[in-house]
């Protein structure tokens, strides 16, 4: 894309930038060809005049749509405000960054399919994480699913590790609420729609507390609806962000697929979570797991991959494990004297339910931190 020497954009750039996003059947390899061959402001004034399609390479992004394409972007941009739009954009709090200028985000700059138009709320800061893993899997995840990704998002959050993910239903969601758990957690969104409009309405509020603890990133304009197509785009830009890509459930055709597909195009370890032969829902990461991909059984195979521990357990060797997060956190502190605990006097402490203790504590033993003797529980 032509950017000044300097790195350097000026609003007028910025803004026709943000207008051609928002201009209908726009989509990144036709947004490509066009600040491929001109600048933002060049390329806005060929769109106006219909001369856009007169190039070679957008020609080829529109492909038999070329006249319809012409058409509906020549009579959008008739009615368009590059200012207008770029003011609508920072109003909403969205910073704008333009591929090859300085402060887009290094993090998918060296991508080979970076965003040339790169959308962000929050702190962008947070995309510097030494470490980041995308959780991804199914939107229609079971009980199991659900809570697996939430306590991997936890984990790995408290040990440092920042988490990705899109943001959706299911698997994705519940990373990001483990995530957002600890209180120096760092969740990094990428969503399929513009940054004003949260998908699905259902996690508008995790959305917010997203952004609040960390950053969200779209290449789609505000306003922009969560088209079907946009979904499997921003996938590309999941894959570019992590360093490992963890499967939690996935059927064996699902979206989480095309995620791996775009990882492993990309050199990113993948991951999965084994689960059971009869669920529909583990199928994908299974299939994974038999092609050779690494089991995930908790975030200490997570850890070890990323090289943040060394930790083995073979022969019974120790594990050491990041510290729980929430009502685990809460329980496993009761332990720190050393005394042995009933799950009456843990729940009372607690403040939880006598069902949600249980949980609590089989969770803690199963992890390593606690052991059961008959009917009393005590630090290991």
């Amino acid at each position: 894309m032509s950017i000044a020497a300097s790195g350097r954009v000026n609003d007028h750039e910025r803004g026709c930038a943000v207008a051609l996003c928002e201009l209908p059947m726009m989509g990144p390899g036709r947004l490509r060809a066009l600040l491929g061959r001109w600048s933002p402001s060049a390329a806005w004034r060929a769109v106006l005049a219909d001369r856009a399609g007169d190039d070679p390479r957008v020609a080829a992004a529109c492909g038999t749509d070329l006249a319809l394409v012409r058409a509906r972007w020549a009579r959008a941009a008739g009615r368009a405000d590059p200012s207008a739009s770029l003011a609508q954009a920072r109003n909403r709090g969205i910073v704008v960054h333009l591929l090859g200028e300085t402060g887009y985000p290094p993090e998918i700059a060296d991508d080979v399919d970076a965003p040339v138009v790169c959308f962000i709320v929050g702190d962008e800061a947070q995309l510097a994480a030494s470490a980041r893993v995308a959780i991804i899997g199914t939107r229609s995840a079971t009980a199991a699913g659900l809570q697996i990704a939430r306590q991997l998002g936890a984990d790995l959050a408290a040990a440092g590790v920042a988490v990705v993910s899109g943001l959706a239903r299911g698997i994705d969601g519940a990373a990001h609420a483990g995530t957002l758990t600890v209180d120096s957690g760092v969740p990094i969104g990428v969503v399929g729609s513009g940054l004003d409009v949260p998908y699905p309405r259902a996690n508008a509020s995790l959305w917010a507390a997203v952004a609040k603890a960390g950053v969200l990133v779209s290449e789609a304009p505000p306003g922009a609806p969560p088209s079907a197509w946009r979904f499997p785009a921003r996938n590309r830009i999941i894959a570019a962000l992590a360093d490992v890509v963890v499967v939690v459930e996935s059927r064996a055709s699902g979206g989480s697929m095309l995620t791996v597909k775009e990882a492993i195009a990309r050199g990113r370890q993948v991951m999965a979570v084994p689960g059971s032969v009869a669920s529909p829902a583990s199928d994908g990461t299974n299939q994974l797991i038999y092609e050779g991909c690494c089991p995930v059984r908790d975030a200490l195979d997570v850890l070890v991959a990323l090289g943040l521990s060394t930790a083995t357990r073979d022969r019974g060797a120790s594990r050491r494990r990041p510290r729980p997060a929430g009502d685990d956190a809460r329980v496993l502190d009761l332990f720190a004297g050393g005394d042995p605990l009933d799950i009456e006097t843990v729940a009372r402490l607690a403040g939880l339910s006598l069902s949600d203790t249980a949980l609590t504590l089989d969770r803690l033993a199963s992890n390593g931190h606690i052991d059961r003797n008959g009917a009393w529980w005590q630090a290991r």
